[in-house]
């Protein structure tokens, strides 16, 4: 299982790390095979997707970022740009490519998604990973 996790709002993203890695830890994929590479940024998560998924025999990728609303619309475009090419990565490799990049007003609803009141997006992208992965297994049997 592969893990890119943007650099950007560190302190967020390595919440949404933490919690993806303990839950796929406890639904039982050994810690070897869960490999996490950093990407600069949100925008820059699906080209390190892209190369992790290539690099080996990744069944999935969980993607994980915060993407914080500023004075200008820069976070529409970067998360829409993200999210279209995730997408199409997935549906192309017939792999999941699992969006966990937070897209908040500010910084109390990211702390609230990272294991605050609202529980850890990345622990359910995770196991929304994980949920895909046996739906795919179930359908080819």
């Amino acid at each position: 299982m592969g893990i890119v996790v943007s650099e950007y709002h560190s302190d967020i993203n390595n919440k949404l790390r933490d919690a993806a890695i303990k839950r796929l830890k406890n639904s039982g994929v050994p810690a070897k095979q869960i490999i996490t590479v950093y990407a600069p940024g949100a925008y820059e998560i699906p080209l390190a997707a892209r190369w992790l998924f290539d690099s080996d025999d990744f069944d999935a990728i969980i993607c994980l970022g915060c993407v914080i609303k500023g004075d200008t619309e820069h976070d529409f475009y970067i998360n829409d740009a993200v999210a279209k090419q995730l997408l199409k990565m997935g549906v192309d490799d017939d792999a999941p490519y699992v969006l966990g990049v937070l897209t908040v007003n500010n910084l109390q609803q990211a702390l609230d998604r990272s294991g605050g009141k609202l529980g850890n997006k990345g622990d359910e992208c995770a196991l929304a990973a994980l949920k895909m992965l046996d739906l795919r297994d179930h359908l080819a049997s």
